[in-house]
């Protein structure tokens, strides 16, 4: 699959919070083109299935009482779903095991993205042709960091971990070779990545 084709994602979560919350994050990935389509019943998940098979479900493994996996995957046989069990409190691995993948509440955007993409068998673009090309993630560290934003509010305003965050700015100076703010706000005038009245406040 590459990865400009729109990935139909369900989830199967009674929670309007963790069901609504998951969808707004599959929303926001950067790289990859998902549709979410939230189910909220056992019904719900037949109509779905009945009208048009997801690329990906994403189940509680206790919706509906309990997730019957074998069942489910004898009743799709051929159809290429990927299974994947969403993971809100604790649930016993081995019966993880029987998922192709699991997405906890607390992954943040760039580990959604991963799995969905070792999912889909998706390559990840990769960016040798030009040593200074940024991701699109890293433009956003630049911005942020061109405003002024610590490393922890950059990683609450990108719902990324500070680990992450410090590894991406690590990145953008080897790739750039700039080492300061002063010139990350230089390249970023330059590239159009902000506007001069952006930065005029700061």
């Amino acid at each position: 699959m590459k990865n400009n084709e729109t990935i139909r994602i369900a989830i199967a979560e009674t929670s309007v919070i963790i069901r609504s919350g998951l969808t707004s994050a599959l929303k926001r990935l950067p790289n990859l083109r998902v549709q979410p389509v939230e189910i909220l019943s056992v019904e719900a998940l037949g109509d779905c299935l009945r009208t048009q098979y997801p690329d990906i479900l994403v189940v509680n493994p206790t919706f509906g009482d309990y997730f019957d996996v074998a069942r489910f995957r004898e009743e799709t046989a051929g159809k290429g779903i990927r299974l994947v069990a969403l993971v809100s409190s604790f649930v016993d691995t081995s019966l993880l095991n029987k998922y192709d993948e699991s997405f906890s509440i607390f992954d943040d955007l760039e580990a959604l993205e991963g799995k969905i993409s070792r999912l889909q068998n998706i390559k990840v673009e990769e960016e040798t042709e030009n040593q200074e090309t940024l991701s699109q993630r890293e433009k956003e560290i630049v911005v942020c960091v061109v405003k002024g934003m610590t490393n922890k509010e950059i990683a609450e305003n990108l719902f990324l971990s500070i680990h992450t965050v410090i590894t991406h700015r690590r990145n953008i100076s080897k790739k750039l070779q700039i080492h300061s703010a002063a010139g990350l706000t230089i390249y970023a005038i330059v590239n159009k990545l902000v506007e001069l009245s952006d930065i005029k406040n700061l």
